[in-house]
């Protein structure tokens, strides 16, 4: 019942034109990503405490705003380092770490969780949650050149690499693309081992027990089934993996590479209430708007050009707020942070390969940390409380006292899943002042 709840609900959420989305947006921005936070201030003897001021700050969002990190260490200039560790600290919460089979054990026996351990800690420091991509893709990126081509030993190596990962990093990484572009598998040939896996067990046994084998060793982890098709044959994968009574996977991850054009914001809609009918949230896990033209021959992209960033910025303002008013929608990974490095040689980065911010940045800024940010302030009433809408997330508590004295309080108010149908979220916070 609760599923088909959700299910009408989203589905019914839709206005029919792209301007009549984005003249929406606030008040559904306003409806999903806000609660009411009451703040009780109590004396020391538990008696309100009226007229006392009180400011409210947040300190962290629920949404996950982010971007991969792959460029993390490459650097030669240190400056540029600091500014690329910089500039993803100030704007985003959230990290996708490289696990791609082929690369990170180019021999066997010889994984490369240095580089990726570093990349997690800096980001666990700084506040930073991370994701780890993808445990198993039938890509050459995904497969290892040494890796048997006897099925049977393929699959068992290629479920010990699933364990060993989320093992590993338990606590450090707990949410995982566990199987990337299943849902047509046989679109790169290069290199046939994996291929040859799926064609001797089928598909379905091939994604079961690589779900199987990653919640085994982390059951509380959160994982992903992630694809750059969003028709009838990624809805079918997403089916299978929900059959009988346990689903496989916990969110659903969608791809958005824009390299030929940005959506308009009707397909985006379309495409967040297709996915919102499965009842869990959605992720929108690679997304690329570039600021430079598309050229012929071996060099794919130009460099960055400034018509064309202001181009992005604005097209990337809309995809955000588009997403942030979608109430499945939890999560934006942008692809890829800086020029530098970035996927196909494409000018896709919030920075250039100098590091310095291009507009997008700047815009993103403005929502992610003013627009879509909470700061309020008020007194409190004969009652001892002050009420104020505020985004989810992490929040600072200041309360100054009639008599001068100052109580500070940090108070977590997560986003609830499913999301509220009928009301309002709300979270009620007593501070109570000590007696001296």
């Amino acid at each position: 019942m609760l599923f088909a709840t959700i299910t009408c609900v989203f589905l019914a959420a839709g206005p029919a034109s792209g301007d009549a989305l984005l003249a929406g947006a606030g008040e559904r921005i306003r409806t999903h990503r806000t609660g009411d936070l009451t703040i009780r201030v109590l004396d020391g003897k538990g008696r309100p405490v009226s007229g006392a001021r009180v400011s409210v700050e947040q300190v962290g969002h629920s949404f996950l705003f982010g971007c991969n990190i792959f460029a993390f260490g490459t650097f030669r200039d240190p400056e540029l380092e600091k500014a690329y560790r910089r500039r993803f600290r100030e704007l985003l919460n959230y990290a996708t770490l490289p696990f791609y089979w082929g690369s990170f054990e180019r021999e066997r026996g010889k994984p490369g969780y240095a580089r990726v351990e570093a990349m997690a800690e800096w980001c666990i420091r700084n506040g930073i949650t991370c994701k780890g991509h993808p445990l198993v893709w039938n890509h050459p990126a995904g497969v290892p050149a040494w890796l048997p081509e006897d099925p049977e030993e393929v699959r068992r190596l290629l479920l010990e690499r699933v364990r060993a990962c989320v093992r590993r990093f338990r606590g450090k990484i707990d949410i995982w693309d566990v199987v990337n572009e299943a849902a047509k598998p046989f679109r790169f040939r290069e290199r046939p081992q994996i291929s040859d896996l799926i064609r001797a067990e089928g598909v379905a046994k091939y994604l079961r027990d690589s779900f199987e084998a990653a919640r085994s060793v982390n059951p509380r982890a959160v994982f992903l089934i992630n694809d750059y098709r969003t028709g009838d044959d990624y809805v079918g994968v997403i089916r299978f993996l929900g059959e009988g009574n346990k689903r496989l996977y916990d969110v659903i991850g969608i791809q958005s590479h824009m390299h030929g054009g940005v959506w308009p914001a009707r397909r985006v809609w379309e495409v967040c209430e297709r996915f919102s009918a499965f009842g869990v949230p959605l992720h929108f896990t690679e997304t690329t708007i570039v600021s430079g033209r598309r050229l012929t021959g071996r060099r794919r992209w130009g460099p960055t050009e400034p018509d064309l960033e202001k181009k992005q910025a604005e097209e990337a303002v809309m995809f955000y707020t588009i997403l942030f008013s979608h109430p499945a929608v939890t999560a934006i990974t942008w692809w890829d942070f800086s020029d530098a490095r970035a996927w196909q040689g494409a000018a896709a980065g919030f920075l250039r390969k100098d590091c310095s911010p291009k507009p997008i940045y700047r815009r993103l800024h403005d929502l992610i940390r003013k627009a879509w940010w909470t700061r309020a302030e008020g007194k409190t009433d004969r009652n001892g409380r002050f009420k104020s809408p505020v985004f989810f997330g992490r929040h600072r508590i200041t309360v100054f006292l009639p008599e001068g004295r100052k109580l500070r309080r940090t108070v977590d108010f997560p986003r609830p899943w499913p999301p509220p149908v009928k009301k309002r979220a709300f979270k009620e916070v007593t501070v109570t002042a000590t007696t001296h």
